[in-house]
């Protein structure tokens, strides 16, 4: 049984400059960061990306944090269009711009010493076949692969309700797709498997094993929503007791996006529980 390696999404921390949230995080016990690269933390469009970067990594390494890269930000490519554009647009420069923008991630991933960068599909556009959109999404992919494969830093794809790719199973089909690189895994949002997985959370885990990165928060059956721990319907003791059991070595790192107006008093409270065992 390996210990599990806790982290904070700094996702859920928007209202803290990101030298506060980092050290919020340290002084609470956390183990590392889930850092989404944006334009209130580590903005990956803005100028002197490679200083700012090197100021962050120094900081991590001061704190003692490791580090996962989220690319998950809502608006930082378009102001009006939530997680716009995707890998999967039908504009080939709007797919273009992600896929600049996940390349630029994963080298920010590599100069902050990141065991992993996340990532994830978008949705189907209205009137794409699905045949086309595994293909384009395969094509989209491509390159960002190359930039893992050339860092060291593996590009961790999470299956996202409402998208593409929304299932362990779709995670499966773009492996094939690709013809099952070696950069490539898999980010498993343990709060997604109890929303829509036929399989149980904790059965889930063992099914996916072994994971590039893990995200971890309460939700109910069939609702998309991220809850504070006890506020949905997921058992957490058997999903950290497999978590463990799997030998997984990466941060388990609490995503609660929706919740950073009172991020500092949730990430104490999800630490305890989560130290706890899952239980309050």
């Amino acid at each position: 049984m390996s210990p599990l390696r806790l982290g904070y999404g700094t996702n859920g921390l928007t209202d803290l400059r990101l030298e506060d949230a980092l050290r919020l995080l340290a002084d609470l016990g956390y183990d590392g960061v889930g850092l989404t690269l944006d334009h209130m933390h580590l903005d990956p469009l803005a100028p002197d990306l490679a200083a700012r970067t090197r100021h962050v990594a120094r900081q991590l390494h001061r704190l003692g944090l490791a580090v996962t890269v989220e690319t998950g930000a809502r608006y930082v490519l378009d102001p009006r269009r939530k997680h716009g554009p995707s890998l999967l647009d039908d504009d080939p420069d709007a797919r273009w711009a992600r896929v600049r923008l996940l390349i630029r991630s994963v080298r920010v991933a590599a100069d902050l010493g990141a065991h992993a960068v996340h990532c994830f599909s978008g949705p189907r556009p209205a009137g794409l076949d699905q045949d086309t959109a595994w293909k384009r999404l395969a094509d989209a992919l491509g390159p960002v692969l190359d930039a893992a494969e050339d860092t060291g830093v593996p590009l961790a794809v999470e299956p996202e309700p409402g998208h593409l790719l929304a299932t362990l199973t779709d995670f499966h089909r773009l492996r094939t797709e690709l013809g099952d690189p070696e950069p490539l895994g898999l980010t498993l949002d343990i709060g997604h498997c109890q929303c829509l997985e036929p399989l149980p959370p904790a059965d889930c885990v063992r099914a996916a094993a072994p994971c590039c990165a893990v995200q971890i928060e309460d939700m109910r059956r069939g609702v998309h929503e991220h809850l504070p721990f006890g506020d949905g319907e997921i058992d957490f003791p058997p999903v950290l007791d497999a978590l463990a059991a799997t030998g997984y070595q990466g941060l388990t790192v609490v995503e609660l996006p929706r919740h950073s107006h009172a991020g500092p008093e949730l990430a104490a409270q999800s630490m305890r529980f989560l130290r706890n065992g899952g239980t309050r």
